[in-house]
């Protein structure tokens, strides 16, 4: 895509997003639950348009150019269709973000102050091959008021452009204002986008470490997100053995390519002979490679089970497949400890039946979710009773963990006063300030 190209499709989320912030919640909810209904209406031209993707990268999957848990992530099917439309019409169910009052002061008589939730404006989102993040991020940037503009990986092109067709379509038929939603293509667009600092206000990458790294690096814009998912579970010695087997199988089995599989597995020596063969052989029915320390290694070898010595880069590397690193720790304060040295602030989570070393771990483990005795899966916006999630951030700043609607707004303060000025507060006669409550809610003072 040509720069301008690429501006003019800016410039018209610009002017939508000064439109779209003041949407009244009843016209973007019809449009979201339009949007749900086109796209199951649609699904067997979205199913087509996916086909068409798979079959153009399964020559790359072959010759080793894309991995398998990205091809994964690329497939749609019914059940994934149907999942799609039940989340956009769960975010449409959501309390709209907009426009809530977080605080409001009387400076004086007369002199009131409100801090209200407004949306960012123009959000670019670049995402991975899952051509379902495209209808997720659309959904909550719509509900809160952004515009989007959507970047969508070359592996899914033709789905993109057919998600997009359908579900823009259905929000600008229901009222939504045109241009709100914007696809582009190309890998020029990536720079291009990094660059618009006066046309777009927040960027959310959802893809490999280093490409999250390189948006980081590479742009003065605001990035939301994470740059890896290494995410731990630990067994601990007063872990209850069944909870730990099928806790640790889910959060690698179901869904090995997610960010929010575990990556690492720590367990207890002192239940370590016992437990861990358990844990494993399960793990190894569901296909999984075990690579362990050395401590782990000699468990797994004298109990007759499969296991490769692990090396140092394997503790901070993000597997995306059924590989799974395995260390014997001393207790929970060697698993803390390991877990903020090695993990990516994402999700960890701890199996035991001991509060205090559930409590301990809870509090002093670095991450965005924190989990006791229930897998890492269930670090989700959906599950969390968000709608739906633009993506999981790892920062510190403004959002972290799973971003819903909430993540992807912004205040703005509105003072409203009756002619004061500020040298009647300052100086020998200064009159004092009230702070007191004000007399009006800013909806009174807006209607």
């Amino acid at each position: 895509m040509n720069a301008a190209l690429l501006e003019e499709k800016a410039r018209e989320a610009r002017k939508a997003s000064l439109e779209l912030e003041h949407v009244q919640r009843a016209v973007k909810d019809m449009a979201l639950k339009s949007a749900a209904e086109a796209i199951a209406e649609h699904r067997c031209e979205i199913l087509r348009a996916n086909k068409k993707d798979i079959e153009r990268n399964a020559p790359l999957l072959r010759e080793g150019r894309l991995s398998k848990p990205l091809l994964n992530r690329l497939k749609l099917d019914g059940v994934k269709i149907h999942e799609m439309c039940k989340m956009i019409e769960k975010v449409a169910e959501l309390d709209d973000p907009v426009g809530r009052t977080l605080y409001s002061v009387r400076l004086d008589e007369g002199l009131d102050l409100y801090k209200v939730t407004v949306p960012f404006g123009v959000i670019a989102a670049i995402f991975e091959s899952r051509p379902d993040a495209l209808a997720q991020i659309s959904a909550l940037c719509i509900k809160s008021g952004n515009s989007v503009i959507l970047k969508g990986g070359e592996e899914a092109k033709e789905s993109n452009r057919c998600l997009f067709e359908v579900i823009y379509n259905a929000l600008v038929g229901a009222g939504l204002p045109a241009g709100c939603m914007q696809l582009v293509e190309g890998r020029e667009a990536v720079g291009g986008l990094l660059r618009m600092e006066k046309l777009v206000d927040l960027i959310i990458p959802r893809g490999s470490n280093e490409f999250v790294k390189f948006v980081q690096s590479n742009t003065r814009i605001p990035v939301l997100g994470h740059s890896a998912g290494i995410c731990h579970i630990y067994v601990d010695s007063k872990a209850d053995p069944k909870k730990a087997v099928e806790i640790c199988y889910d959060a690698k089995v179901q869904y090995p390519a997610a960010c929010n599989s575990m990556k690492v597995l720590l367990i207890h020596k002192r239940i370590a002979s016992e437990l861990l063969p358990k844990i494993v052989g399960r793990l190894l029915l569901g296909g999984v490679r075990i690579k362990g320390c050395n401590k782990a290694v000699r468990i797994l070898r004298s109990s007759g089970l499969p296991a490769e010595e692990a090396v140092e880069g394997d503790w901070s590397t993000e597997y995306l497949d059924l590989t799974l690193p395995v260390k014997v720790v001393d207790g929970v304060d060697e698993a803390i400890e390991h877990i903020n040295a090695y993990g990516s602030k994402h999700t960890d989570s701890v199996i035991t039946e001991d509060a205090a070393t559930a409590q301990r771990f809870m509090r002093m483990v670095d991450s965005a979710t924190v989990v006791h005795n229930a897998s890492t899966r269930f670090s989700d916006g959906y599950r969390y009773g968000l709608g739906a999630e633009v993506g999981i951030s790892t920062n510190k700043v403004h959002a972290r963990g799973p971003v819903g609607l909430e993540g992807l707004v912004t205040t703005k303060y509105m003072l409203f006063g009756t002619g004061q000025k500020v040298s009647d507060y300052v100086g020998k006669r200064a009159k004092p300030f009230v702070h007191g409550k004000p007399s009006r809610t800013l909806n009174e003072i807006m209607a």
